[in-house]
C-alpha cells in the first residue's frame, strides 16, 4: 500500500481461491451391483406366499378337530377331587388344544376349595393335563348330622357323608355355628386344626382321635394309649417331635404326657 491506495496485484491476490468439484455420476456397473441386492418380484411372491402357507396352517389347526381335547388327564388329586375338576372342565373337551384358554381353566380349577394350586399343560394330539396341588384335611368338622373336612388353616373343603373318612380327627361344632363348604372355621378353632396339621407331620405311634381345648390349652385325645397335653399353641412341632421320641419309653397304664414344656416332659399313671 502507497499513499492509501492499494495495488490491484495485492487484492488479486488476497482474493479466495474458488474451484468447482464435479460429482461422479454412478456407471452402468453400479446400478447392475444395486440390482443384485433388491429381491426381484419372483423372490418376493416366494416369500409371501410362505408366510400366507404358515398363517394358513396354523389357522387350520386351531379350527380343526386334528387337535381337539379328547381327554382331560387330572395328576396329583384323589378320586373325589378329579371328579370335581372333571367336571368343572368339561367344556373344554372338543375344542382345539391351540384355543384352549390355560389361564382360564387354571383360575377356574384354583376356586375349587379342596384345592390349593393348578397348572394347566398340552400333550399333543388329543390330552389336556391338568396338575394339581390338592388342599390337605386334617380333621371332620361335626355339626348335628353334618360332616365337613377342614384343613390346617380351619378352611372347609368339602361337605362328607356323616359317619364317613373316621380316619381323621373329630372337632365338634355348636349346632349355631353355620359352615360352607369354601368359607372357615370359627377363629377359635384354629389352634385345634394348626396342631393336627402338625401332627400329620409329626410320627406320632397312635392315631388321633379328637382335639380338646380348654383355656387355651390344648390336649390330644389318642383312640388307644395316653392323652397328649401340648400346653399353648406355640411351639407345636417341637412339642410333638419330643411326644414322638418319649412315647415308647412311657411305662404301661400311663394316663398322659405332657410336653407343654418340651425340655422337661411329664407323664402320670392313672390312679
Amino acid at each position: 500500500m502507497v499513499g492509501g491506495r492499494v495495488d490491484g496485484g495485492s487484492r488479486r491476490r488476497t482474493r479466495a481461491a474458488s474451484a468447482v468439484v464435479p460429482f461422479p455420476r454412478s456407471g452402468a456397473g453400479d446400478r447392475l451391483e444395486l440390482a443384485r441386492l433388491v429381491p426381484s418380484g419372483r423372490s418376493l411372491l416366494l416369500v409371501f406366499a410362505l408366510v400366507a402357507g404358515v398363517l394358513a396352517a396354523a389357522w387350520g389347526a386351531r379350527v380343526s378337530p386334528v387337535f381337539a381335547v379328547e381327554h382331560v388327564r387330572v395328576e396329583g388329586a384323589p378320586p373325589a377331587v378329579a371328579r370335581e375338576i372333571g367336571d368343572v372342565t368339561a367344556a373344554a373337551v372338543g375344542q382345539s388344544l391351540l384355543e384352549v384358554d390355560s389361564r382360564r381353566i387354571e383360575d377356574t380349577v384354583r376356586a375349587l376349595p379342596s384345592v390349593a394350586g393348578a397348572s394347566v399343560d398340552r400333550a399333543f394330539p388329543h390330552t389336556l393335563v391338568i396338575r394339581v396341588s390338592p388342599e390337605r384335611p386334617v380333621a371332620v368338622a361335626h355339626r348335628r348330622t353334618s360332616s365337613w373336612l377342614v384343613t390346617g388353616g380351619g378352611k372347609v373343603i368339602r361337605e362328607i357323608e356323616a359317619g364317613s373318612h373316621r380316619g381323621y380327627p373329630r372337632l365338634w361344632i355348636p349346632k349355631g355355628v353355620g359352615l360352607r363348604v369354601g368359607g372357615a372355621l370359627p377363629t377359635s378353632f384354629l389352634p385345634a386344626t394348626r396342631a393336627l396339621a402338625a401332627v400329620q407331620e409329626a410320627r406320632i405311634p397312635r392315631r388321633v382321635k379328637a382335639v380338646r381345648s380348654t383355656a387355651g390349652e390344648l390336649t390330644l385325645v389318642l383312640r388307644h394309649g395316653p392323652e397328649i397335653r401340648l400346653g399353648g399353641s406355640r411351639d407345636l412341632r417341637l412339642k410333638l417331635a419330643v411326644a414322638a421320641r418319649v412315647f415308647p419309653l412311657l411305662p404301661d397304664g400311663a394316663a398322659y404326657l405332657d410336653v407343654s414344656v418340651p425340655e422337661r416332659p411329664v407323664t402320670s399313671r392313672y390312679t
